[in-house]
């Protein structure tokens, strides 16, 4: 099943709030994705930021696990949801 554009955004949404939660993990985020606290509220409705909150989660099982379980969700929906986001769409080299 495909996600929509704003389902996708709703939860990137969620797990932006997920890692924002975690006191261990959101340190972990802004390093990885060079972004400031100032810009988790400024750019949450930017979709392409959103699409780097779902780029740092699948980077990772546990996190995917632990995501997923909190907001009772598919475990493939993270990535369901990355597909219909800015940039991705899977590249078909063939």
């Amino acid at each position: 099943m495909q996600e929509s554009a704003e389902s996708a955004e709703t939860l990137a949404l969620q797990a932006l709030g997920w890692l924002a939660a975690d006191q261990d993990l959101l340190p972990v985020f802004l390093g990885a994705t060079g972004a400031g606290v100032d810009d988790l509220k400024t750019r949450a409705g930017d979709p392409e930021f959103l699409a780097s909150v779902l780029d740092f989660l699948l980077m990772d099982d546990r996190w995917i696990a632990g995501f997923c379980d909190a907001v009772s969700a598919p475990y493939d929906r993270p990535m369901r949801a990355r597909a219909a986001l800015p940039g991705g769409a899977q590249v078909n080299w063939t």
